[in-house]
């Protein structure tokens, strides 16, 4: 589950890392009086408007409506207003986000850290992540925070250092060292980063973080460390003991159909191709997928059923499927181990009786527990459904729906 970056920021702050202080806002009014309250705070006139959404690169991306930049720095209450004004309700285009873009419903109006000071500033980047390879957390860091660290990685990837973490130690004193060290930290520059790099790796796993990106971390000009951006990403598979940080969830960020999936209990992907998948198992799921491209399609969808699926399942599998008008043709493969063929194929006849109206070939393959009886059903149900028994002969089937 990804969490807006003003989410992420409250739950580092119960771990004691500093960040760059913010007030999420819905409204333009709203933000202003934001301004208004951090610039009596900090005695800085400046501020910082921040587009909220799951998405990177918001800095060099534009709202569609107003040609304005998702991060904008202002110096009065008449800019803040401006930069709220052309960025809320505005959708945001990013590298991340695709030609669709995301619509904005909030940003954040942050303090400025970049003020002047005896020392100079540094923007640097810090990330903790899960290195499957190795089977440890990962902290990868780099001199050349910013905007542009993805042309970092790509063009100049000895600047990514990477610090394995050991998950029965977790960061030792050595290593936090190393970290700002390599970062070219001295002083109380050094002493704060130790601070930070141990706090933020607490945090990733007090969190159950599946990624954690601090981009940039900032070196200000009085030697504090602090967050200025961050992206977290939850593990879901936590969320079931941790209803606060489940209660941020926001569905408008994500894929509606995805969403509605979730809702029963269904493994739901969007894809870019034209046959719909309904599937039970994510090995056979995976299978079907590539017997598909091999057929000459493209899968429209990963869709696993589960074992447990039932009319109902299958039913509001199929609603989902059909939703997407680039699908061609639906191909359901099923092996009854734990679910019964006969049960799917009675969710199907189910799901095309109360739908109706289905113009795109149907193919169903059912093997295993009851799938005599399964075929039976669907022969005799009248529906346009082509059968099939063996994977070779859904992918003829399949090849000639897409033709």
């Amino acid at each position: 589950m990804n969490l807006h970056e003003y989410q992420a920021k409250e739950l580092l702050k119960k771990y004691n890392v500093p960040v760059q202080e913010g007030v999420a806002v819905e409204t333009v009014e709203a933000a202003v009086e934001a301004y208004t309250q951090i610039a009596a705070q900090t005695g800085n006139k400046f501020a910082v408007v921040k587009a909220q959404i799951h998405a990177g690169g918001r800095g060099k991306g534009k709202v569609n409506e107003t040609g304005m930049n998702g991060v904008k720095v202002g110096k009065s209450a008449e800019d803040i207003k401006s930069f709220a004004e052309g960025i809320l309700g505005g959708t945001l285009v990013t590298i991340q986000t695709g030609a669709a873009g995301k619509k904005v419903n909030k940003i954040l109006v942050a303090q400025d850290v970049y003020y002047d000071g005896p020392n100079k500033q540094k923007e640097l980047y810090l990330s903790i992540l899960l290195d499957r390879a190795k089977g440890q957390n990962v902290i990868m860091y780099s001199t050349e925070g910013g905007m542009d660290i993805e042309e970092v990685a790509h063009h100049t990837p000895e600047k990514i250092y990477k610090e394995w973490i050991h998950p029965s130690g977790g960061v030792q004193s050595f290593q936090a060292r190393k970290i700002a060290f390599n970062l070219g930290l001295s002083g109380d520059a050094m002493k704060n980063c130790m601070k930070f790099v141990t706090n933020l790796y607490n945090a990733y796993v007090g969190l159950d973080c599946g990624m954690l990106e601090i981009n940039p971390l900032f070196k200000t000009s009085d030697e504090k460390i602090i967050a200025v951006d961050c992206k977290m990403n939850i593990d879901d598979n936590a969320l079931m003991r941790k209803p606060d940080i489940a209660a941020l969830r926001d569905v408008t960020e994500e894929d509606p159909t995805e969403v509605e999936a979730g809702e029963f209990n269904l493994n739901f992907v969007k894809l870019d191709g034209n046959v719909g998948c309904m599937v039970n198992g994510a090995g056979l799921a995976m299978a079907t997928m590539d017997m598909i491209k091999l057929a000459g399609g493209e899968p429209a969808n990963f869709l696993d059923v589960g074992g447990s699926a039932n009319a109902t399942t299958v039913e509001a599998g199929f609603r989902i499927i059909m939703k997407d008008p680039n699908v061609k043709a639906i191909l359901i493969n099923i092996f009854g181990g734990i679910v019964r063929c006969d049960r799917v194929a009675a969710g199907v006849i189910e799901a095309f009786n109360k739908l109706g109206n289905i113009n795109i070939p149907i193919i169903v393959r059912l093997q295993g527990t009851n799938a005599v009886e399964a075929k039976k059903l669907i022969d005799e149900s009248g529906l346009k459904v082509q059968s099939a028994i063996l994977l070779s002969e859904a992918a003829d089937l399949v090849k000639q729906a897409v033709a």
